[in-house]
């Protein structure tokens, strides 16, 4: 999540504020001027100044009455999945309110917050209150496929109604834990890799499960590389929203056509050296004595995805070739 902005409109809030920020790396302090003194950005229209910071989708912590906060927003609030979080606090450190944005990460912050005041975040939001749970809010790399799908299973556990749930790929503890869910039921979740969309009464989330490798020669171009992956991933009716990072050797990591795919895939692109790709020669399914007289490894796309999957990671995608790039692709 993006650093909170602290805004505080006294010295005292500004005081609270500055104790705050130094545990949310990349924040700074918003201070009303004068009322405020030393403060890292400095405004003198509050409302103008919360209604910028929402706009630019800043997470915003005001050390204020939660009133303050309604005044300035309530207006230009739109669309809860693509604003930020606001939270109020109390100027004494007795109470931290999340406002808006529960569920895009609002609730954790305020619990964290909470922790550092040593007081107990007032989370309101159905879901995490009853249910221990968000769906609309999954771990770190998990993406909704059909997010607004979310609403309906969270009303029907709520309602006691029952929901069963598939997995099929990742780890999907954090919604096991809750316990909620039964054999059989009219909804689902399902948790998978695979392309698919869902429906009207099935929620389908894609846990980041695949590692994406590439080979390239040099200067490739991003357009060759974009289509050999996602034909691979095609190929195999693997969703892109299940990739968790595209991997290649390091000899390759200013290529700029792999860092082209990772930001369209939005992933990080990681890169392994020549002994770690080696060490996974004997899981090779095409190996190439030309690839290794070339840059010292018997593979790229098949070492590096199955690096990056670990140990326990399977090549379900073998080597796939464009005219200048190979692809690969390993789930863990």
């Amino acid at each position: 999540m993006t650093p909170p902005a602290f805004v505080a409109l006294t010295q005292t809030g500004a005081d609270l504020a500055r104790r705050l920020h130094t545990a949310f790396p990349g924040s700074r302090v918003h201070g009303l001027d004068p009322r405020v003194i030393g403060a890292d950005v400095e405004f003198l229209d509050t409302l103008a100044h919360l209604r910028k910071l929402f706009a630019e989708g800043t997470p915003i912590v005001g050390i204020c009455a939660a009133g303050i906060l309604i005044r300035a927003l309530g207006s230009i609030l739109d669309d809860k999945r693509g604003e930020p979080p606001v939270i109020a606090i109390a100027e004494d450190g007795s109470a931290v309110v999340p406002l808006i944005g529960g569920h895009r990460g609002g609730n954790a912050l305020a619990r964290q917050l909470a922790d550092e005041l040593g007081c107990v975040a007032a989370i309101t939001t159905a879901g995490d209150v009853s249910l221990s749970l968000a769906l609309d809010m999954p771990p770190p790399g998990w993406r909704l496929a059909n997010p607004a799908v979310a609403k309906t299973v969270t009303a029907a556990l709520l309602a006691g109604e029952k929901v069963t749930l598939t997995v099929e790929a990742g780890d999907a503890g954090w919604l096991k834990r809750s316990g909620r869910f039964s054999e059989t039921g009219e909804l689902a979740v399902v948790v998978t890799d695979l392309d698919v969309a869902g429906d009207a009464r099935t929620l389908v989330y894609h846990p980041p499960v695949l590692a994406l490798g590439i080979g390239a020669e040099r200067d490739v171009t991003g357009t060759e590389v974009e289509t050999l992956a996602r034909e691979s991933l095609a190929a195999h009716g693997l969703s892109r929203h299940a990739v968790a990072c595209l991997v290649s050797l390091d000899l390759k990591s200013d290529e700029p056509a792999l860092h082209e795919l990772a930001g369209l895939l939005d992933v990080p692109a990681r890169f392994f050296d020549a002994d770690s790709l080696r060490a996974e020669a004997p899981r090779l399914k095409n190996p190439s004595p030309v690839v290794e007289a070339a840059v010292g490894v018997p593979g790229v796309a098949e070492a590096a995805a199955l690096a990056a999957a670990g140990l326990g990671g399977t090549l379900i995608v073998p080597k796939m070739k464009s005219a200048r790039a190979t692809c690969a692709i390993a789930r863990a």
